[in-house]
């Protein structure tokens, strides 16, 4: 088992986009083993991008079966995925993230994407993706693009959020799993 630690949302891999995955090889086999390890080893997690566990790759993976109403669905591995259409019709729905932990806002998205992906065949995948997965999907995508979900909020509720966000940059509020902090150091908790 690859336990990864997380890293925390101020940390520069965070921050700028991942680079695209050009040879599907036995090294980006060992990292969707390390996102799949590390996924499952945090209950209160339902998706994890590549660079959240340090890899500038452009890899996630999204696993919502700890949900009732999704319970019979299989993670979905994606590499270089790409939304390729956006539906009119938006959600707005609390969402958190691994990676700023203790945090909770609720954040508009699109209702209905379809997006395209390789899987570790090297096959293709274009699908329509719908409400709750649609919503996971997009907001790991945003990670591969550096793009946190607090800075998809309104200015006002930025504000109100900094000082929070603030003890998170400082490792002030830490999660109860191995996190990197945005200095490099490891907090194994």
């Amino acid at each position: 088992m690859a336990v990864q630690p997380v890293y925390n949302c101020f940390h520069e891999v965070l921050n700028k986009p991942t680079k695209t995955i050009d040879n599907i090889n036995g090294q980006i086999a060992q990292l969707a083993k390390d996102l799949i390890d590390t996924l499952s080893s945090i209950s209160t997690g339902v998706g994890l991008a590549g660079n959240q566990i340090g890899a500038e790759k452009s890899i996630l993976l999204i696993d919502v079966s700890q949900i009732d109403e999704y319970k019979n669905s299989k993670p979905i591995l994606m590499i270089n995925p790409e939304i390729l259409e956006f539906s009119d019709e938006t959600i707005e729905m609390q969402e958190g993230c691994l990676s700023v932990p203790d945090f909770y806002e609720q954040v508009v998205r699109a209702k209905n994407i379809k997006v395209r992906y390789w899987d570790l065949k090297e096959k293709e995948h274009i699908e329509d993706m719908d409400e709750y997965i649609a919503r996971v999907a997009q907001h790991e995508i945003d990670h591969l693009n550096g793009v946190l979900f607090y800075q998809r909020l309104t200015p006002l509720k930025k504000t109100l959020a900094k000082n929070k966000l603030n003890k998170i940059k400082k490792g002030v509020i830490l999660p109860d799993y191995p996190y990197v902090l945005p200095d490099g150091k490891l907090i194994n908790t």
